[in-house]
């Protein structure tokens, strides 16, 4: 058996404010920092080593994965950065109060942008240049993005980094954020397409998974921290 622990970063300042993030680079409140020290101490409480760590692009995560591998005394393990695992991109509504955009363009039309499996927010005009992604190709930065989409970028960093080294015997900790791991939990658990806006992830509250040899779930279980 083998554990693959999913953390969604602390609480952010967009959190806090009610805004769309997605890609923009913001940073952990204080409560948020707290939760994440919160999450490294009872991830400590199980036992479980870990191998590799895994994360965004995004301060909020990295930061957050910090914070827990100094509670679990684990600062010496690997960390991996990917935009594979970034937030889902909200497009055009990215740095807006979600309140506001509810006023501009109705309850039912907001939740099926935010909690729809297909459905995509209005994309920017550009995909906005990012010193971060300078080494990849421009196409890999989105104008706005669905959760499928969100899922199909995701996919390859699974098949690629986590599933081979949990096929190993590694445990594995990934710290990104509340819509990627939505979509790795869909894939995961085989969650139908309409059922998935159902799916919640609380910041900094580690969802284990306890996996077999052939990476099926044989438990789940959630860390609460408040």
């Amino acid at each position: 058996m083998v554990k693959l622990v999913l953390v969604r970063h602390g609480e952010s300042i967009a959190n806090y404010d009610n805004t769309y993030t997605g890609w923009s680079d913001v940073a952990a409140t204080d409560n948020g920092l707290m939760q994440a020290h919160m999450a490294g101490q009872r991830l400590a409480q199980t036992g479980i080593q870990f191998d590799t760590v895994h994360t965004s692009m995004l301060k909020r995560a990295i930061v957050t994965a910090y914070v827990i591998q100094d509670e679990l005394g684990m600062n010496d393990l690997p960390i991996i950065k990917s935009w594979r695992l970034n937030e889902r991109h909200y497009g055009a509504l990215r740095g807006m109060n979600k309140d506001k955009s509810r006023a501009l363009f109705g309850d039912r039309q907001v939740a099926q942008w935010r909690r729809s499996y297909t459905a995509v927010p209005p994309l920017l005009p550009a995909a906005q240049d990012e010193r971060a992604y300078a080494i990849w190709p421009d196409s890999i930065v989105p104008r706005g993005e669905s959760l499928a989409e969100t899922e199909r970028r995701l996919l390859p960093y699974w098949n690629d980094q986590l599933a081979p080294r949990l096929l190993d015997g590694k445990n594995q900790l990934l710290v990104a954020h509340g819509s990627t791991i939505r979509a790795l939990i869909k894939y995961l658990e085989n969650i139908a397409d309409a059922d998935i806006d159902g799916v919640e992830v609380g910041n900094a509250e580690p969802i284990v998974y306890t996996l077999d040899n052939k990476l099926q779930i044989t438990n789940k279980e959630i860390l609460h921290v408040n």
